[in-house]
């Protein structure tokens, strides 16, 4: 049996052990597929599907894939394959970031922006914190096959101050709301994207690595 490698890109910023496990943990339950962590441009090339993960600053982390040599090959994965984002590894897949004056990969059209919740009281009287640390719910914006099993309206993990506005709404899959509703999930062709931390959001979260694994853009 041939096997399938799904390829978790290690350019030093990713949340990697986290995501590297939960992984690992649904490739497990299929002996067709192999999950691997890699920082060598050849096996993200030689895979056949790749998660780019990301946590800290939109900056840095661009700065360290290109830095690391993974830019190109991670490029060519988001034209010909599977790609799945995951927190600032979907922030980087659009144009630019309020973060810095770097520029992101541009995959998904659109600005990632800063809450500005100053002053905004939440429901209960408390005061809106910045960075947003906790859960939340997402409303499946739109119909896509990476929800499949995931329940709509389910609670997910989030730690981030910043947000994806893609330029075309039909490129938000995901809703969620802190103060002001947002995109949380972001698709395009062959790549999907989360703000939200899957590996960090019980079993709809690994519903979602599981579809990863065996989705067909």
């Amino acid at each position: 049996m041939a096997l399938r490698t799904v390829a978790v890109v290690d350019y030093g910023m990713g949340n990697l052990r986290s995501v590297s496990q939960a992984v690992q943990h649904v490739a497990a339950q299929d002996p067709s597929i192999r999950a691997i962590v890699t920082s060598r441009p050849e096996e993200v090339r030689a895979a056949e599907r790749v998660v780019l993960p990301g946590q800290g600053a939109m900056p840095d982390c661009m700065r360290e894939l290109r830095d690391s040599g993974l830019l190109e090959s991670v490029l060519e994965a988001a034209a010909s394959k599977p790609l799945f984002g995951v927190c600032v590894g979907m922030q980087m897949l659009l144009d630019r970031s309020e973060e810095g004056p770097t520029g992101g990969l541009g995959l998904v059209h659109g600005d990632v922006v800063r809450f500005q919740l100053a002053g905004q009281l939440q429901p209960d009287g408390s005061r809106y914190k910045v960075p947003q640390m906790g859960w939340n719910r997402v409303r499946q914006a739109q119909p896509h096959p990476m929800w499949a099993g995931v329940p709509d309206d389910g609670w997910f993990y989030f730690v981030h101050s910043f947000y994806a506005r893609p330029s075309d709404p039909r490129h938000s899959v995901g809703e969620s709301e802190y103060g002001v509703r947002f995109t949380c999930a972001v698709a395009r062709d062959n790549i999907f994207a989360t703000q939200f931390h899957p590996e960090k959001s019980a079993d709809q979260g690994l519903m979602l690595y599981r579809n990863f694994l065996h989705w067909n853009p």
